[in-house]
């Protein structure tokens, strides 16, 4: 099992940037993957970022150039940098694993999931 906590979140005019965190604790894997997810209202929920155990990362083309995912192996945390904030990249943001290496943005294929950490861009 694995739990998932993310934080980061919060409200910020168009332009802006946000650090998000996700913090993993439970069982260790030599191979996994991780990612990010969000959700708008009424929308279903994408993939915005993933990075495997070897570090291979993998984005969205929505925020590709202007995000960054990145992992502290050492703390057990995946970031989200994301800059450049445009009022689209509103949502529910949420902090996603696997124990697979083989990486993928598709939401149906991770098994552990986080609560989720709301993201507001004004414009």
């Amino acid at each position: 099992q694995v739990q998932l906590v993310e934080s980061g979140g919060g409200s910020v005019q168009a332009g802006g940037s946000l650090r998000l965190s996700c913090t993993a604790s439970g069982t260790a894997k030599n191979n996994y993957c991780v990612g990010w997810f969000r959700q708008a209202p009424g929308k279903a929920r994408e993939g915005v970022a993933g990075i495997n155990s070897d570090g291979y990362t993998s984005y969205a083309d929505s925020v590709k150039g202007r995000s960054t995912i990145s992992k502290d192996n050492a703390k057990n945390t995946l970031y989200l940098e994301m800059n450049s904030l445009k009022p689209e990249d509103t949502g529910m943001y949420y902090c996603a694993a696997d124990s697979r290496w083989m990486l993928t943005l598709g939401a149906g294929l991770y098994r552990y999931w986080g609560q989720g950490t709301q993201i507001t861009v004004s414009s």
